[in-house]
């Protein structure tokens, strides 16, 4: 793990939160995994809110440096499920 503080967080909110009543969610899936590296708009995970399948993608270039919900992990709204190093 890196101590950058220039790491971008993987949150778990965004356009779609006001389309669901539910305040935590359940990663479904990961498709990269730690040290990989990562395009801006590569699918990063799968995760779940109530009954909806949401794809979370890459908003920059750079390496997955950490996870911080794995598989099967509630999480909050708004939560950090990973972060990303520029690069």
């Amino acid at each position: 793990m890196s101590e950058n503080t220039d790491r971008v967080a993987i949150t778990a909110d965004g356009d779609w939160t006001d389309d669901v009543d539910a305040e935590e969610g359940v990663v479904v899936n990961w498709f990269v995994g730690e040290g990989s590296a990562v395009d801006d708009g590569d699918t990063l995970c799968e995760i779940q809110i109530e009954k909806v399948s949401i794809d979370m993608e890459a908003p920059i270039d750079g390496t997955l440096d950490e996870i911080v919900h794995g598989e099967d992990d509630e999480f909050t709204i708004g939560e950090t499920l990973a972060w990303i190093e520029p690069g």
